[in-house]
Protein backbone atom coordinates (compact mmCIF):
# COMPACT_ATOMS: atom_id res chain seq x y z
CA UNK A 1 0.00 0.00 0.00
CA UNK A 2 1.01 3.41 -0.46
CA UNK A 3 1.79 5.61 2.52
CA UNK A 4 1.63 9.74 2.98
CA UNK A 5 4.11 12.73 4.52
CA UNK A 6 4.74 15.39 4.27
CA UNK A 7 8.36 16.63 2.22
CA UNK A 8 9.93 20.07 2.20
CA UNK A 9 11.26 20.96 -0.79
CA UNK A 10 11.36 24.59 -3.05
CA UNK A 11 10.40 25.95 0.35
CA UNK A 12 7.18 24.92 0.81
CA UNK A 13 5.52 21.58 2.22
CA UNK A 14 4.52 18.89 -0.09
CA UNK A 15 1.98 16.26 0.82
CA UNK A 16 3.00 13.38 -1.56
CA UNK A 17 1.73 9.70 -1.88
CA UNK A 18 4.69 6.86 -2.57
CA UNK A 19 4.76 3.55 -2.79
CA UNK A 20 7.50 1.08 -4.40
CA UNK A 21 11.41 0.91 -4.95
CA UNK A 22 13.21 0.90 -8.03
CA UNK A 23 13.71 3.67 -10.57
CA UNK A 24 11.75 7.29 -9.46
CA UNK A 25 8.65 7.77 -11.12
CA UNK A 26 6.92 10.92 -10.15
CA UNK A 27 3.23 11.99 -10.90
CA UNK A 28 2.05 15.15 -11.09
CA UNK A 29 -1.73 15.74 -10.97
CA UNK A 30 -3.68 18.89 -12.55
CA UNK A 31 -6.88 20.72 -12.03
CA UNK A 32 -9.33 20.17 -10.11
CA UNK A 33 -7.27 16.99 -8.92
CA UNK A 34 -5.48 15.99 -6.36
CA UNK A 35 -2.72 13.03 -6.17
CA UNK A 36 -5.47 10.87 -5.37
CA UNK A 37 -6.21 10.85 -9.15
CA UNK A 38 -2.78 8.45 -9.32
CA UNK A 39 -4.66 6.13 -6.92
CA UNK A 40 -5.02 3.34 -10.15
CA UNK A 41 -1.54 3.99 -11.16
CA UNK A 42 0.43 4.50 -8.07
CA UNK A 43 0.12 0.15 -6.67
CA UNK A 44 0.42 -0.66 -10.29
CA UNK A 45 3.86 1.11 -11.21
CA UNK A 46 4.85 0.40 -7.66
CA UNK A 47 4.56 -3.55 -8.23
CA UNK A 48 5.86 -3.03 -11.85
CA UNK A 49 9.41 -2.00 -9.90
CA UNK A 50 9.44 1.30 -9.81
CA UNK A 51 9.41 4.17 -6.59
CA UNK A 52 6.69 6.19 -7.19
CA UNK A 53 5.70 9.72 -6.10
CA UNK A 54 2.62 11.39 -6.56
CA UNK A 55 2.30 14.83 -4.75
CA UNK A 56 -0.24 17.33 -4.21
CA UNK A 57 0.95 19.90 -6.62
CA UNK A 58 1.87 23.47 -5.15
CA UNK A 59 -1.51 25.13 -4.16
CA UNK A 60 -4.34 21.89 -4.13
CA UNK A 61 -4.84 19.56 -1.57
CA UNK A 62 -2.69 19.38 1.62
CA UNK A 63 0.56 21.27 0.48
CA UNK A 64 1.06 24.73 0.94
CA UNK A 65 -0.96 27.70 -1.16
CA UNK A 66 0.87 30.77 -1.28
CA UNK A 67 -1.20 33.54 -1.35
CA UNK A 68 0.97 35.46 -4.05
CA UNK A 69 -0.12 34.84 -7.79
CA UNK A 70 3.24 35.59 -8.93
CA UNK A 71 4.15 32.36 -7.00
CA UNK A 72 3.01 30.09 -9.30
CA UNK A 73 4.34 30.19 -12.42
CA UNK A 74 5.75 27.30 -14.36
CA UNK A 75 9.19 27.43 -13.34
CA UNK A 76 8.15 27.57 -9.54
CA UNK A 77 6.21 24.13 -10.72
CA UNK A 78 9.02 22.68 -12.14
CA UNK A 79 11.11 23.93 -9.48
CA UNK A 80 8.92 22.27 -7.26
CA UNK A 81 9.75 19.03 -8.98
CA UNK A 82 13.00 19.41 -8.91
CA UNK A 83 13.56 19.91 -5.15
CA UNK A 84 11.47 16.62 -4.79
CA UNK A 85 13.78 14.47 -6.96
CA UNK A 86 16.39 16.18 -4.60
CA UNK A 87 14.59 15.48 -1.24
CA UNK A 88 13.54 12.06 -2.07
CA UNK A 89 17.49 11.42 -2.49
CA UNK A 90 17.59 10.78 -6.05
CA UNK A 91 19.36 12.71 -8.75
CA UNK A 92 17.05 11.16 -11.83
CA UNK A 93 13.48 10.28 -12.39
CA UNK A 94 10.76 9.92 -15.05
CA UNK A 95 8.15 12.47 -14.69
CA UNK A 96 4.74 11.97 -15.96
CA UNK A 97 1.58 14.70 -15.61
CA UNK A 98 -1.93 14.78 -16.22
CA UNK A 99 -3.95 17.88 -17.31
CA UNK A 100 -2.15 21.46 -15.91
CA UNK A 101 0.49 18.57 -14.70
CA UNK A 102 1.51 17.82 -17.90
CA UNK A 103 2.60 21.09 -18.92
CA UNK A 104 4.63 20.81 -15.50
CA UNK A 105 6.00 17.29 -16.62
CA UNK A 106 7.13 18.86 -20.32
CA UNK A 107 8.62 21.90 -18.95
CA UNK A 108 10.61 20.00 -16.88
CA UNK A 109 11.82 17.86 -19.13
CA UNK A 110 12.87 20.51 -21.38
CA UNK A 111 14.88 23.01 -18.28
CA UNK A 112 16.64 20.00 -16.97
CA UNK A 113 17.01 16.60 -19.16
CA UNK A 114 20.31 15.84 -16.77
CA UNK A 115 17.14 15.12 -13.72
CA UNK A 116 14.48 14.16 -16.12
CA UNK A 117 15.47 11.27 -18.56
CA UNK A 118 11.74 10.85 -19.72
CA UNK A 119 8.71 12.15 -19.84
CA UNK A 120 4.70 11.37 -20.50
CA UNK A 121 2.10 13.67 -20.88
CA UNK A 122 -1.43 12.75 -20.56
CA UNK A 123 -4.22 15.04 -21.83
CA UNK A 124 -2.26 17.90 -22.84
CA UNK A 125 0.26 18.29 -25.56
CA UNK A 126 3.46 19.81 -25.37
CA UNK A 127 4.56 23.07 -25.33
CA UNK A 128 3.97 24.97 -28.25
CA UNK A 129 4.98 28.53 -27.80
CA UNK A 130 3.09 30.90 -29.96
CA UNK A 131 4.24 34.46 -30.70
CA UNK A 132 2.16 36.26 -28.54
CA UNK A 133 0.50 36.22 -25.02
CA UNK A 134 -2.09 33.32 -24.59
CA UNK A 135 -4.62 35.80 -23.39
CA UNK A 136 -3.98 38.55 -26.02
CA UNK A 137 -4.56 36.06 -28.49
CA UNK A 138 -7.77 35.06 -27.63
CA UNK A 139 -8.75 38.57 -27.22
CA UNK A 140 -7.25 39.65 -31.15
CA UNK A 141 -9.21 36.59 -32.23
CA UNK A 142 -12.24 37.84 -30.79
CA UNK A 143 -12.61 35.33 -27.73
CA UNK A 144 -13.80 37.14 -24.63
CA UNK A 145 -15.44 33.88 -22.45
CA UNK A 146 -13.28 30.81 -22.33
CA UNK A 147 -12.56 29.62 -19.05
CA UNK A 148 -8.53 30.76 -19.04
CA UNK A 149 -10.25 34.49 -19.33
CA UNK A 150 -12.68 33.77 -16.35
CA UNK A 151 -10.37 32.77 -13.84
CA UNK A 152 -7.98 35.43 -14.49
CA UNK A 153 -10.02 38.16 -12.17
CA UNK A 154 -9.39 36.54 -8.06
CA UNK A 155 -12.38 36.31 -6.23
CA UNK A 156 -14.62 35.28 -9.19
CA UNK A 157 -14.48 31.89 -10.22
CA UNK A 158 -13.37 30.91 -6.64
CA UNK A 159 -16.71 32.58 -5.42
CA UNK A 160 -18.57 30.48 -7.54
CA UNK A 161 -16.77 27.00 -7.25
CA UNK A 162 -16.95 27.53 -3.21
CA UNK A 163 -20.58 28.01 -3.23
CA UNK A 164 -21.22 24.25 -3.17
CA UNK A 165 -18.14 22.45 -3.69
CA UNK A 166 -20.16 18.93 -3.55
CA UNK A 167 -21.29 20.37 -6.34
CA UNK A 168 -18.60 21.58 -7.95
CA UNK A 169 -16.69 18.30 -7.64
CA UNK A 170 -19.69 16.39 -9.26
CA UNK A 171 -19.94 18.84 -11.93
CA UNK A 172 -16.74 18.78 -13.29
CA UNK A 173 -15.66 15.09 -13.00
CA UNK A 174 -18.49 13.75 -13.98
CA UNK A 175 -19.24 15.99 -16.74
CA UNK A 176 -15.22 15.85 -18.14
CA UNK A 177 -14.63 18.26 -20.80
CA UNK A 178 -16.24 16.27 -23.44
CA UNK A 179 -18.00 19.10 -25.03
CA UNK A 180 -15.45 22.00 -26.48
CA UNK A 181 -18.49 23.95 -25.66
CA UNK A 182 -18.26 23.19 -21.96
CA UNK A 183 -14.77 25.32 -22.02
CA UNK A 184 -16.71 28.44 -22.53
CA UNK A 185 -18.39 30.63 -20.51
CA UNK A 186 -21.81 31.47 -20.84
CA UNK A 187 -23.12 35.06 -19.77
CA UNK A 188 -24.35 34.94 -16.48
CA UNK A 189 -23.92 31.19 -16.18
CA UNK A 190 -20.82 30.55 -15.05
CA UNK A 191 -17.98 27.96 -15.23
CA UNK A 192 -20.12 25.18 -14.14
CA UNK A 193 -22.91 26.17 -16.38
CA UNK A 194 -26.66 24.64 -15.46
CA UNK A 195 -24.84 22.34 -12.41
CA UNK A 196 -26.95 19.06 -11.94
CA UNK A 197 -26.86 18.10 -8.44
CA UNK A 198 -28.22 14.65 -9.08
CA UNK A 199 -25.71 14.38 -12.41
CA UNK A 200 -24.91 10.74 -11.68
CA UNK A 201 -21.49 9.67 -11.73
CA UNK A 202 -19.62 7.67 -14.41
CA UNK A 203 -18.91 4.48 -13.92
CA UNK A 204 -14.52 4.70 -13.11
CA UNK A 205 -16.10 7.41 -10.25
CA UNK A 206 -17.60 6.43 -6.57
CA UNK A 207 -18.95 8.22 -4.41
CA UNK A 208 -16.40 7.31 -2.12
CA UNK A 209 -13.66 8.85 -4.40
CA UNK A 210 -16.08 11.88 -4.81
CA UNK A 211 -16.07 12.42 -1.27
CA UNK A 212 -11.96 11.86 -1.04
CA UNK A 213 -12.13 15.41 -3.43
CA UNK A 214 -14.93 17.22 -1.78
CA UNK A 215 -13.22 17.21 1.56
CA UNK A 216 -9.77 18.10 -0.16
CA UNK A 217 -11.47 21.19 -1.70
CA UNK A 218 -13.45 22.12 1.36
CA UNK A 219 -10.50 22.27 3.52
CA UNK A 220 -8.43 24.21 0.77
CA UNK A 221 -10.54 26.12 -1.55
CA UNK A 222 -9.98 27.18 -5.03
CA UNK A 223 -7.29 29.68 -5.34
CA UNK A 224 -4.17 28.15 -5.38
CA UNK A 225 -4.99 25.90 -8.15
CA UNK A 226 -6.82 28.95 -10.09
CA UNK A 227 -3.42 31.02 -9.52
CA UNK A 228 -1.84 28.88 -11.95
CA UNK A 229 -4.22 29.73 -15.03
CA UNK A 230 -3.25 33.34 -13.84
CA UNK A 231 0.07 32.98 -15.03
CA UNK A 232 -0.69 32.00 -18.14
CA UNK A 233 0.70 35.06 -20.16
CA UNK A 234 3.92 35.38 -17.38
CA UNK A 235 4.82 31.27 -18.43
CA UNK A 236 4.72 32.92 -21.75
CA UNK A 237 6.95 35.59 -21.12
CA UNK A 238 9.63 33.21 -18.95
CA UNK A 239 9.75 30.49 -21.72
CA UNK A 240 10.90 32.97 -23.95
CA UNK A 241 14.67 31.49 -24.42
CA UNK A 242 13.09 28.32 -25.23
CA UNK A 243 11.34 29.41 -28.35
CA UNK A 244 11.08 26.18 -30.73
CA UNK A 245 13.28 23.86 -28.36
CA UNK A 246 12.59 20.49 -28.42
CA UNK A 247 12.33 17.82 -25.71
CA UNK A 248 14.70 15.02 -26.62
CA UNK A 249 14.45 12.52 -24.01
CA UNK A 250 11.95 9.21 -24.86
CA UNK A 251 8.67 10.80 -24.08
CA UNK A 252 4.80 9.83 -24.85
CA UNK A 253 1.40 11.45 -24.98
CA UNK A 254 -2.26 9.82 -23.45
CA UNK A 255 -4.86 11.23 -24.04
CA UNK A 256 -8.81 10.28 -24.74
CA UNK A 257 -10.60 10.72 -28.35
CA UNK A 258 -13.48 12.70 -26.91
CA UNK A 259 -11.25 15.22 -24.52
CA UNK A 260 -11.85 18.45 -25.40
CA UNK A 261 -8.59 19.48 -25.53
CA UNK A 262 -7.10 17.58 -28.67
CA UNK A 263 -10.46 18.42 -29.95
CA UNK A 264 -10.61 21.14 -32.65
CA UNK A 265 -8.36 23.22 -34.40
CA UNK A 266 -5.79 24.05 -31.95
CA UNK A 267 -6.25 21.50 -29.84
CA UNK A 268 -6.35 19.01 -33.02
CA UNK A 269 -3.20 20.38 -34.67
CA UNK A 270 -0.98 19.99 -31.60
CA UNK A 271 -1.43 16.29 -31.74
CA UNK A 272 -1.05 15.95 -35.08
CA UNK A 273 2.35 17.83 -35.00
CA UNK A 274 3.78 17.13 -31.43
CA UNK A 275 6.93 15.15 -33.30
CA UNK A 276 8.45 18.38 -34.04
CA UNK A 277 8.49 19.41 -30.28
CA UNK A 278 8.81 15.52 -29.52
CA UNK A 279 11.56 14.12 -31.82
CA UNK A 280 11.71 10.88 -29.65
CA UNK A 281 8.69 10.32 -29.05
CA UNK A 282 7.92 6.71 -28.46
CA UNK A 283 3.74 6.34 -28.47
CA UNK A 284 0.89 8.29 -29.51
CA UNK A 285 -2.18 6.64 -28.05
CA UNK A 286 -5.94 7.87 -28.28
CA UNK A 287 -7.92 6.12 -26.35
CA UNK A 288 -11.25 5.87 -28.55
CA UNK A 289 -14.13 6.75 -26.54
CA UNK A 290 -12.31 8.61 -23.34
CA UNK A 291 -12.78 12.11 -22.06
CA UNK A 292 -10.55 14.14 -20.16
CA UNK A 293 -9.57 11.88 -16.96
CA UNK A 294 -7.84 9.76 -18.66
CA UNK A 295 -5.87 7.72 -15.77
CA UNK A 296 -9.26 7.29 -14.13
CA UNK A 297 -11.49 6.19 -16.56
CA UNK A 298 -9.28 3.86 -18.52
CA UNK A 299 -7.24 3.06 -15.45
CA UNK A 300 -6.12 -0.34 -17.51
CA UNK A 301 -5.13 1.33 -20.80
CA UNK A 302 -3.05 3.65 -18.87
CA UNK A 303 -1.10 1.79 -16.57
CA UNK A 304 -0.30 -0.77 -19.38
CA UNK A 305 0.73 2.22 -21.38
CA UNK A 306 2.89 4.11 -18.80
CA UNK A 307 4.60 0.68 -17.44
CA UNK A 308 5.72 -0.61 -21.56
CA UNK A 309 7.08 2.95 -21.55
CA UNK A 310 8.83 2.80 -18.04
CA UNK A 311 10.19 -0.53 -18.59
CA UNK A 312 11.50 0.55 -22.06
CA UNK A 313 13.37 3.95 -20.80
CA UNK A 314 14.10 3.31 -17.35
CA UNK A 315 14.02 -0.73 -16.74
CA UNK A 316 13.53 -1.99 -13.49
CA UNK A 317 16.25 -4.52 -11.95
Amino acid sequence: MSSTRMVKANGIELFVREQGEGPLVLLCHGWPELSYSWRHQIPAIAAAGYRVVAPDMRGFGRTQASSDVTAYSIFDHVGDMVALVTALDADKAVIIGHDWGAPVAWHAALFRPDMFTAVAGLSVPPPFRGRGKPLDTLKAGGIANFYWQYFQTPGIAETELERDVALTMRTMLARGFSDPQSLFVAPDKGFLGEADPNLPLPVWLSECDLAEFVAAYRASGFRGGLNWYRNIDRNWELTAPWQDAPIRQPSLFIAGSDDAVIKGIIGAKRVQDMERVLPNLRRKLIIDGAGHWIQQECADEVNAALIGFLQEVAPAC
